[in-house]
């Protein structure tokens, strides 16, 4: 009998599980459904960066047959999940809350909502300053004989994984927070370690973006001030014995 009384929590919060996924699940679902009409306007959004650099009658091209279907229809379910991120993060914090002690959650709620707009920020940041000089770079450095033409398949690729990698980067704060909540580290021995994150900065900047120091500089500076406001912030978030 008690076996079975200790497995009944375990199924009830199986089952809110499932419930919180399949709310998450239908709200990307929505959202989807409502932008799919829109899907080559926002390919077209997304894509404008790059036809602004372009050459004077050039375009992008479509090297398959289903490729100027699928390619939009692929960015907008990304899109989708993006929009409804918010969503999916208050499920998250629904499902984790009741297990919370009070100041706990007073602590982690700051947590998901500075993460969600840090993520937004930094796909933003991407988009309205790195693109432009990314793409002016790489489009004047070819050489003439050299006829640019991107792919559409080719370019979502490359955009999404700037947009992913912007966007983690720009997490660097919640990250400081959670290694000095954890005891992980703390926040004096982060102040000792500053010229390595410098260096450490650059280093991630040069290895996620193309091989121009604009592009590296417009992502190593802003981690680095990241860090900065992650050391900052951290110093309320570390265990009682060492604050």
């Amino acid at each position: 009998m008690s076996s079975v009384d200790e497995s009944q929590p375990l199924i009830t919060h199986l089952v809110e599980l499932r419930n919180r996924i399949l709310k998450s699940f239908i709200c990307v679902l929505v959202v989807f459904i409502a932008l799919v009409y829109f899907a080559n306007d926002i390919y077209h959004i997304v894509s404008e960066p790059l036809i602004k650099e372009l050459p004077n009658n050039s375009t992008m091209i479509a090297t398959n047959i289903v490729a100027p279907f699928f390619t939009p229809i692929k960015l907008t379910a990304i899109t989708a999940i993006f929009l409804s991120v918010p969503y999916i993060l208050y499920q998250v914090w629904a499902f984790i809350a009741p297990a919370l002690y009070k100041h706990e959650k007073r602590l982690i709620y700051p947590l998901l909502v500075s993460s969600t707009l840090l993520f937004y920020v930094g796909v933003a940041f991407a988009y309205y300053i790195v693109f432009p000089l990314v793409f002016s770079f790489l489009t004047k450095t070819a050489p003439e004989s050299v006829a640019i033409a991107t792919d559409i398949s080719s370019y979502l690729d490359f955009v999404l994984t700037l947009f992913l990698a912007f966007g983690i980067c720009f997490e660097v704060p919640v990250a400081i927070i959670l290694l000095c909540w954890s005891g992980v580290v703390s926040v004096a021995s982060l102040k000792e370690k500053r010229p390595y994150i410098l260096v450490g900065a650059f280093v991630i900047g040069m290895l996620l973006t193309p091989p121009d120091v604009f592009s590296q500089t417009l992502l190593a500076v802003p981690m680095y001030l990241l860090f900065e406001v992650g050391v900052f912030f951290a110093r309320f978030y570390q265990p009682k014995e060492e604050a």
